[in-house]
């Protein structure tokens, strides 16, 4: 399993066994400078890779002290354990995705950027243009990113967005299929979007839309798992059929606008009008305007464009959805569990974690933290699992014979219509925000009276 994090939000390595309460701390690492939201082991090796609010990505040397040796609370440094410390991202660090390799992994970051890391290839970060460019750029935050040791060609990013991405990394080169709506984006091509469709309980046209993260499984290679902000859990597969261009529109009543700080002229999605041609591109530049102005003009023209780019990309709804967890307060994670990912499991704010059959139905239902479960991960070969969330400890569980202690099915109903009445609360305040924000803007450009 991972190395996990600490109350001060150190990671930290850690010996532990199935029965309760006997768990040691061997070594905790120092030396990021905000939050850490992500930890991985690096296949092959005896490194971990972290991720934090600092922009950072750094690679430590855990050696031998995870294997061997007594218990220890020792506290290493940077300088004692770093190996690489790498400064690519502008922003928040949010995931790390491995790959089968000790010296090579992906991180996605909240400058929108997801990167690949090659640690035997060497650069200075603070050198301007050193950086390698990123594995792909989108125009909003990334919170999260996964790919399929099945399927590693393919990875899927989300964040602030009311889409997930699929991209491909095998198209080089010339792309045939780009009038099918796939579109190149650096050195991948986005070649699916993962969607809602359109219900009454969702007013996606007024909510700020916000995945809070994804899984590909890693057991067949092409379902998806994507939580959304104060909603549910949908299961996507990449075998399935796109919808029709025809059809789009009514399934999802959102334009592709993924940049919300600025507005963007309506489309709909599946309108061949409202697609953006090369004769769209041009733009009747006056002559006699300002450099200033044409510039403007310009980059307005870029942000629209990259706005616009992925509205045709084939867009897949949903098999399954998976109700009942409350995802509002802070970011939930999703996973699959089983060995043959037979089930889906994600964290709740009311402290609990819910644990789904493929069918959507609930088949558990337990306490995992004292205040909010966000991060949920089983143990790649044996029947356990660990959750964390927001109090100051990581718990670790496993199958009993008899009735689970920390069961909640007994109340599962009464948990769910609380969850469900809390997510509708937090809607119609969004809706209300938004309602606000207009008034006041339309307030703004008013004119003002001039008779007191």
């Amino acid at each position: 399993m991972d190395p996990t994090l600490s109350e001060n939000d150190y990671p930290f390595v850690c010996r532990s066994s199935v029965l309760p309460g006997i768990s040691s701390c061997l070594t905790r690492y120092l030396g990021h400078l905000a939050n850490i939201f992500n930890v991985k082991m690096l296949p092959h090796s005896s490194n971990i890779a972290t991720v934090a609010g600092d922009g950072q990505v750094r690679v430590h040397q855990v050696g031998e002290i995870a294997t061997s040796g007594p218990p220890a609370t020792a506290q290493l440094s940077s300088r004692d354990t770093c190996l690489h410390r790498l400064r690519c991202h502008e922003r928040r660090v949010k995931r790390i995705e491995m790959e089968d390799s000790p010296h090579l992994f992906l991180t996605a970051a909240e400058d929108g950027t997801v990167r690949q890391h090659d640690l035997r290839v060497a650069h200075s970060c603070s050198d301007y243009g050193s950086c390698p460019p990123p594995l792909l750029r989108l125009n909003f935050e990334l919170s999260s990113l996964s790919l399929s040791p099945l399927t590693p060609f393919q990875l899927v990013v989300a964040g602030e967005s009311a889409y997930g991405y699929l991209f491909d990394r095998r198209h080089a080169g010339r792309f045939l299929l780009e009038e099918r709506g796939m579109v190149e984006n650096g050195m991948t091509h986005c070649i699916r979007r993962f969607g809602r469709p359109a219900s009454p309980a969702v007013d996606i046209r007024s909510n700020r839309e916000h995945i809070t993260g994804c899984r590909m499984s890693t057991q067949n290679g092409h379902e998806v798992l994507v939580p959304y902000a104060a909603d549910a859990v949908y299961l996507y597969s990449t075998l399935d059929q796109p919808m029709e261009e025809d059809s789009m529109a009514s399934a999802h009543p959102s334009s592709a606008n993924n940049d919300h700080s600025k507005p963007m002229p309506p489309t709909v999605l599946g309108d061949d009008s409202s697609s953006t041609t090369d004769d769209d591109m041009d733009l009747d530049i006056d002559e006699n305007a300002s450099e200033e102005e044409n510039e403007r003009l310009i980059a307005n023209l870029d942000e629209f464009v990259s706005r616009d780019a992925y509205s045709r990309v084939p867009l897949i709804l949903p098999r399954t959805r998976f109700a009942g967890a409350r995802n509002v307060e802070t970011i939930k994670d999703v996973n699959f569990l089983g060995p043959d990912d037979e089930y889906v499991t994600s964290g709740s704010d009311d402290g609990n974690f819910f644990i789904w059959r493929k069918d959507g139905s609930l088949h558990g239902l337990f306490e995992g933290d004292g205040s909010v479960v966000n991060v949920i991960e089983p143990h790649p070969h044996l029947p356990l699992l660990a959750t964390s969330g927001i109090d100051t400890t990581v718990k670790l569980f496993a199958p009993v014979s008899g009735p689970s202690t920390f069961s909640r099915m007994d109340s599962a109903a009464r948990i769910i219509e609380s969850n469900a009445r809390q997510s509708r609360s937090y809607r119609k305040l969004r809706r209300h925000d938004f309602t606000a924000l207009l008034a006041a803007v339309t307030a703004d450009e008013s004119p003002q009276c001039s008779h007191q």
